[in-house]
């Protein structure tokens, strides 16, 4: 199972390919982590390439400023030398809620509130917002999408702008799936809602990894010298492609159960690529 397609290679480690970037940008919920364990060799894979002379920037589409990020990888036991520095959805979505028509109502868990701090922002209750910026939901362990229905009918009614922290649809928390913001933006708008979004794939989080890039650096790195890692379809994997860099797609994320799981079929994940149309520079089962 050398190869899957003319396009894409299998490789085993990371370092089958390092040699050929100077920088990377990697994912971290289900890449670097489960949300519940550090994937040891992930983690390992990036400090060899920092030590390589390679500089490493998380992208992640946490709601958390990049502080809270880091704290929370910390608690988890990942250690510093994995990574230069970090650029998160929550940092970028910041300036979306500076723009945001006051007050606004925050629909997510109280563990996210970091998102505020030091803004110049009223929050409400839902019946006095004109605005709402969604973290996630309430209860990621209890709730799905379908439960936000009729709340979000009620905002439509008042015409009420989206701003969503985090674009995830799904995240593996464990040996679970759990639901994002992304999935709430995305019934908010299938229902008609006007949505606003900053992390991936959108650019303006990817800007941010450039200019944190360009002062490590003391330069700035060219794109095709970056590559970027992630599992996502609708986030790394487009979010790489559209905006110019090579992607090594992490094969045993949150698609898994499209193509095999643990042992991938080569003509599923063949056909899943095709379909999505992704385009990696290659594909590794888990970062190693």
């Amino acid at each position: 199972m050398d190869n899957i397609n003319d396009m894409t290679r299998h490789i085993s480690a990371l370092s089958d390919i390092a040699g050929t970037y100077d920088a990377i940008f990697c994912d971290v919920w289900g890449v670097v982590h489960n949300g519940r364990n550090i994937h040891n060799a992930a983690a390992e894979a990036l400090s060899d390439f920092r030590k390589s002379g390679g500089h490493v920037v998380l992208i992640t589409n946490s709601p958390r400023p990049h502080e809270g990020v880091a704290e929370q990888l910390w608690q988890l036991g990942l250690s510093g030398g994995v990574y230069d520095a970090i650029a998160t959805s929550g940092d970028v979505t910041r300036a979306l809620i500076k723009q945001a028509q006051q007050p606004v109502f925050h629909l997510g868990p109280e563990r996210d509130r970091p998102l505020f701090d030091g803004l110049d922002v009223a929050l409400a209750p839902f019946e006095e917002a004109r605005s709402i910026v969604c973290t996630g939901l309430f209860d990621d362990e209890q709730e799905g999408p379908e439960d936000y229905r009729g709340f979000f009918e009620e905002a439509l009614q008042r015409d009420l702008p989206f701003i969503c922290a985090n674009p995830d649809i799904v995240v593996e928390r464990g040996d679970r799936l759990i639901w994002c913001a992304g999935a709430l933006a995305r019934l908010y708008e299938e229902l008609g809602g006007n949505c606003l979004l900053a992390g991936k794939p959108h650019a303006p989080i990817y800007e941010l990894a450039r200019l944190k890039l360009t002062k490590l650096a003391d330069d700035q790195i060219d794109d095709t010298k970056i590559l970027a890692i992630g599992d996502g379809m609708p986030t790394d994997v487009k979010g790489a492609q559209d905006n110019g860099f090579d992607l090594l797609y992490v094969a045993g994320g949150i698609h898994a159960a499209d193509y095999g799981g643990t042992e991938p079929d080569p003509a599923a994940l063949e056909a899943f690529l095709m379909h999505h149309g992704a385009k990696p520079v290659a594909w590794i089962q888990h970062l190693s």
